[in-house]
């Protein structure tokens, strides 16, 4: 990358879930903040506690609230610890996902969140897809139905087939078809693509096409690297042009920074990006 400064007036976002990870959850805002950022995103924090304490909600709001920094988006509940890629399609998790969406609807208003984020669910072997998905969709709209009441879009996620190859949407063009069947059913128009570059690459998608053609479903943009999901500079995607394509295309929201970073330090993997540039817009 040559030169983001020309071509990135969107702010950026850091995931506190996967950067700062080499830290306690509590100490991640503050580290954010000594980096010069002043928003943040998550996965579900609470692992596989679709309800946790109101002492444990009230840590983590205490813990960004001190630390000036915002959070912007927030997972419902995805499991990611037990491997799963979210729960809204799973038949067995159907009250444990239906429960979370108010607290997690909650803590995101609370923060000053303006993003849910529903991952899909792996198929369940010997489970009807069709079956999962009429759950999804039920599911979904639930959640867009509850993202609308506290101002914020509902975004659905296109994964890479290689790290989750029990998760049906690895395509832009699946992720989208799903946004517009939930936006159909409730006619809210809320649900949103996240349009991950990371997963969209190892996918082998031609992300110059995707950013031209979906720009108008995009509700938040996410990055890492490929293949090494690191910092970039590390691999081969050109984010000065993957930007200056976004913001071309109409584009002007947050950048969330998605990645590990490869050193192990995070606070050594931002030389990529000014130190103004941080901060949200």
């Amino acid at each position: 990358m040559s030169d983001v400064t020309a071509v990135a007036p969107h702010g950026f976002t850091v995931n506190l879930s996967i950067l700062f990870g080499e830290l306690p959850l509590l100490e991640r805002p503050a580290a954010a903040a000594a980096a010069g950022f002043t928003a943040a995103e998550l996965w579900w924090p609470f692992g596989a506690e679709h309800d946790p304490s109101r002492a444990e909600l009230d840590a983590l709001r205490k813990a960004f609230t001190d630390a000036g920094v915002r959070l912007t988006g927030l997972n419902l509940l995805d499991d990611l610890g037990r491997g799963a890629r979210g729960t809204v399609s799973v038949p067995s998790e159907r009250d444990r996902f239906r429960a979370n969406v108010p607290v997690a609807t909650e803590l995101a208003a609370s923060l000053g969140a303006t993003a849910l984020n529903a991952l899909y669910g792996n198929r369940v072997e010997g489970v009807d897809p069709a079956e999962q998905d009429a759950l999804a969709l039920e599911h979904l709209v639930l959640a867009a139905r509850a993202a609308h009441g506290i101002g914020a879009v509902l975004l659905i996620e296109a994964l890479n087939r290689a790290e989750s190859p029990d998760y049906p949407l690895v395509s832009a063009a699946a992720a989208v078809e799903v946004v517009d069947r939930v936006n159909a059913a409730t006619g809210l128009g809320n649900a949103r693509f996240l349009c991950d570059l990371y997963h969209l690459a190892r996918n082998g998608e031609d992300l110059a096409a995707v950013i031209a053609t979906r720009a108008d479903r995009i509700g938040h943009v996410q990055i890492a690297d490929t293949p090494g999901r690191n910092e970039p500079g590390t691999g081969d995607l050109d984010f000065e042009d993957l930007f200056a394509r976004l913001t071309a295309a109409g584009y002007s929201g947050p950048i969330g920074l998605e990645y590990r970073p490869s050193t192990g330090v995070s606070a050594d993997s931002f030389g990529w990006l000014p130190r103004e540039l941080r901060a949200a817009r």
